[in-house]
């Protein structure tokens, strides 16, 4: 038997913006963009920091930029007060 590699998990999410119109792009391009959730210019959508997103997002930088990459902490777990 083999054992599958588990995948890394990422560490938060991203906020991605779509800046560019996918009007004359081509059909995979557009659908790209309906993959990821946007629906209208100038949105922005957050997705999990995974290679899957960053692989669409890399996909089609002439129509989208990450804006932002949001860490998660362990804040609330595990703490009380002193």
């Amino acid at each position: 038997m083999t054992a599958k590699a588990k995948a890394p998990r990422s560490a938060g999410k991203i906020t991605i913006e779509q800046y560019r119109s996918g009007i004359c792009c081509q059909e995979q391009q557009k659908r790209t963009l309906l993959a990821l959730g946007f629906s209208k210019l100038n949105q922005r959508v957050e997705r999990p920091d995974n290679p899957a997103i960053r692989g669409m997002v890399q996909a089609i930088p002439h129509l989208v930029r990450v804006v932002a990459k949001i860490e998660k902490t362990d804040a609330g777990k595990g703490g009380g007060r002193g």
